[in-house]
Formats: structure tokens, C-alpha cells, sequence
């Protein structure tokens, strides 16, 4: 009786090795997350947003720089404009005395005057004009509205003055003359408006 045939022991092992190197379908391990070849990294989009967050820093900070400027500028100019303003209308005073001098001097007894009389009128004409031209120099200036119209934001009107020839709310006389400092008013020029003129006449004329 024959023997059963024995298998060879190294090819179980060979046939066993086989069927243990097959290939397994088990997802791949990975160390960090796939990121695609066009994204940025991380760092990279946290670098940029600090970029940007300090350029608009930056930025804001040269337009407060720019305002701050601006503004000093304008309130030293401001100081070097307006400073002698307590001083100018004290000043203002004397040129009133001044001119009031003047008008109290009639045009005949100023034509009749002796050469000392006709000497001081001019002494004292010339130093008015002396004081406006200081007054001016600090930039100071004298403005007389007669024949304008009435403008509430320079003039003080006083009083109405009954006058058809020129229209309604003209400036028919000057009390005291105004004064303006830079482009503000020292002090406003007191005057007498005109009541009546053209715009009445008109509406009386439709009636």
C-alpha cells in the first residue's frame, strides 16, 4: 500500500506568503491636512491679513497727521489774524474822535480859516489817515455800505428813512462806519435804511 504523497512545507509557506502580500483597499494615512497647490498656507494668509490691517493703520494715521496740520496751520493763522482784535476796537475809538473833529469843522469856517486853523485841520486829518493805515497794515479795514444794500450780517440798522428814490432796503446813511477784521466783522456799521422805493410803488401800482 502506498503512502499518501506529503507536500513540501516551503511551498505551503511560499503559497501562504502569497495570498498575505495581496494589495488592501485601506485609505492612506496622512500627517496634515491635503491642502490644493493653490491655496496659501495658513501662515501665509495670516501674514497677509496683518499686512493689510497695519497699511490701513498707516494709512489713517497720515490722515490725522495731514488734519492736525491742517488745523494748526489755520489756528495760527487764525491767532496772527485776530490776537489784536480787544485792541483794534479800542483803537476804533480814537479814529471816531478823529473824524467826529473833522465833520464838527463846517466847510465855510474851513475855507475862511486863518493858516494856523487850516494848519491843524490838516494835522489832524493826516493823523487819521495814519491810524487807518496801522489799522490796515494789521488787517483791520474801514468799510462805509452807503448806496448797498442793507446786509443784517455787517450792519446795524438804527432807524427807516422815508426815501422812494431808491429801492426799498438801501443803506440811505452811514451813523458810524463799520470795520472788518480778516473776513470777520470787528464791529458793525450803524446805519438808516430806506423805507418805501421802487417795491412799494410797484405793489401800489397793482393795486
Amino acid at each position: 500500500m502506498t503512502e499518501p504523497t506529503r507536500q513540501n512545507p516551503s511551498a505551503d509557506a511560499a503559497h501562504a506568503e502569497s495570498h498575505s502580500t495581496e494589495p488592501h483597499a485601506a485609505t492612506p494615512r496622512v500627517s496634515k491636512p491635503y491642502v490644493m497647490p493653490d491655496d496659501p498656507e495658513p501662515a501665509e494668509a495670516d501674514a497677509g491679513k496683518e499686512l493689510t490691517e497695519t497699511r490701513d493703520r498707516l494709512l489713517r494715521t497720515l490722515a490725522e497727521m495731514e488734519n492736525l496740520r491742517k488745523r494748526t496751520a489755520r489756528e495760527v493763522a487764525d491767532a496772527r489774524s485776530y490776537s489784536i482784535a480787544a485792541f483794534a476796537r479800542d483803537v476804533l475809538e480814537i479814529a471816531d474822535n478823529l473824524q467826529r473833529a473833522l465833520d464838527a469843522v463846517p466847510a465855510e469856517a474851513r475855507a475862511a480859516a486863518d493858516p494856523g486853523l487850516t494848519a491843524l485841520i490838516e494835522g489832524v486829518e493826516l493823523t487819521e489817515r495814519s491810524l487807518h493805515q496801522a489799522l490796515e497794515k494789521n488787517g483791520v479795514k474801514k468799510f462805509d455800505p452807503k448806496g448797498e444794500k442793507f446786509d443784517p450780517n455787517v450792519q446795524q440798522a438804527m432807524y427807516e428813512v422815508p426815501d422812494a428814490s431808491v429801492p426799498a432796503g438801501t443803506v440811505v446813511q452811514v451813523i458810524q462806519a463799520g470795520y472788518m477784521i480778516g473776513e470777520r466783522v470787528l464791529r458793525p456799521a450803524m446805519v438808516g435804511v430806506a423805507k418805501g422805493g421802487p417795491k412799494v410803488a410797484a405793489a401800489a401800482g397793482q393795486d
